[in-house]
């Protein structure tokens, strides 16, 4: 899908050449590589104002390294309160927690909840499955402490950005699959979940921010080695929807994960899912994290955080 400045939306096209610029430096191995060392450096830690925030080390259950996990809550609450589990996005790459700290802010104050963020091994130095077996393991630590750090022990939230959104279909999947845990709604947001990038939206992507390419080098890091994709390693190969859990999610038109997600979506609803999703019309990959202040980034958080709210006093009434 070749994509031109005059798609994108009036209010992020000023973001259009820095976003392009951007995608072009993800088509290399080498910045791959020094994002991976130094992305996370100077945000590694940093707390969000206005909330309690914890930092634990959690055992690893598939012969990892301790977890780094951050924890936040809010500073007043009453009873014990949903937990989320939060996977930030960066391509299976690099990342931290900490730099989705509005967004984490943001759900908090949307609705009282505990939310747990682990910064699990990047694909640069671990290929899947470390990546999702860090995330699992920490839903697994929140079933067994939710009840000591203040939440609710009935269900829980899985939720994600890009790449997190990704790791976020496919811990609700195992989740379904083997009843290790009780997932009460998902959130895999603009998520990365097609390794096969086949699609429309995908073969040929020059959107800004991330594209085609960058999409396919990160891919080939995260299954470096992997033989036999499941969908526990790219969630659009799952083949039955039917036990997984209430489902909220929204893509940008330009991005390459439209078509996968919107494929997902159409899954889920042939399987008697209940589903809120939006397409925003015009915006590129992680358009709301790159310029939040647009109104169609506003009215993506406000989709986001409306229908949060209303899934967590549906489900944890």
């Amino acid at each position: 899908m070749k994509v031109t400045r005059d798609m994108v939306d009036k209010d992020l096209r000023g973001r259009y050449a820095v976003g392009r610029i951007i995608a072009s430096f993800f088509h290399t191995r080498w910045f791959s590589l020094l994002v991976f060392r130094f992305s996370g450096a100077v945000l590694r830690g940093k707390n969000i104002r206005g909330l309690v925030c914890r930092e634990r080390h959690i055992p690893s259950r598939n012969g990892g390294a301790p977890i780094r996990v951050r924890v936040y809550r809010p500073t007043a609450s009453v009873g014990p309160l949903p937990v989320m589990l939060y996977l930030h996005g960066g391509g299976y790459v690099y990342g931290v927690p900490e730099q989705f700290g509005s967004i984490i802010k943001d759900f908090i104050e949307t609705e009282p909840c505990i939310i747990v963020a682990p910064d699990y091994r990047k694909a640069v130095a671990s290929p899947y499955p470390a990546a999702f077996n860090d995330c699992y393991d920490t839903l697994l630590w929140i079933k067994d402490n939710a009840a000591s750090i203040g939440g609710r022990t009935d269900g829980f939230i899985v939720s994600g950005h890009s790449a997190g959104g990704g790791l976020a279909a496919a811990v609700s999947l195992k989740a379904t699959d083997t009843d290790d845990a009780k997932i009460a709604f998902q959130m895999p947001l603009y998520p990365m979940i097609d390794d096969r990038q086949n699609s429309a939206s995908a073969v040929g992507n020059d959107a800004p921010v991330w594209d085609g390419e960058a999409n396919r080098l990160a891919w080939s890091r995260y299954l470096d080695g992997v033989k036999n994709v499941t969908p526990y390693a790219a969630a659009a190969r799952c083949t039955d929807y039917t036990k997984l859990p209430p489902t909220i999610t929204y893509v940008g038109s330009l991005e390459p994960f439209r078509d996968e997600t919107k494929i997902y979506v159409e899954n889920l609803r042939r399987a008697n899912v209940p589903v809120e999703f939006e397409v925003f019309d015009g915006a590129f990959h992680a358009f709301d994290v790159m310029v939040p202040g647009a109104p169609i980034s506003k009215r993506a958080n406000r989709f986001l955080m409306e229908n949060f709210q209303k899934f967590a006093r549906r489900y944890f009434p």
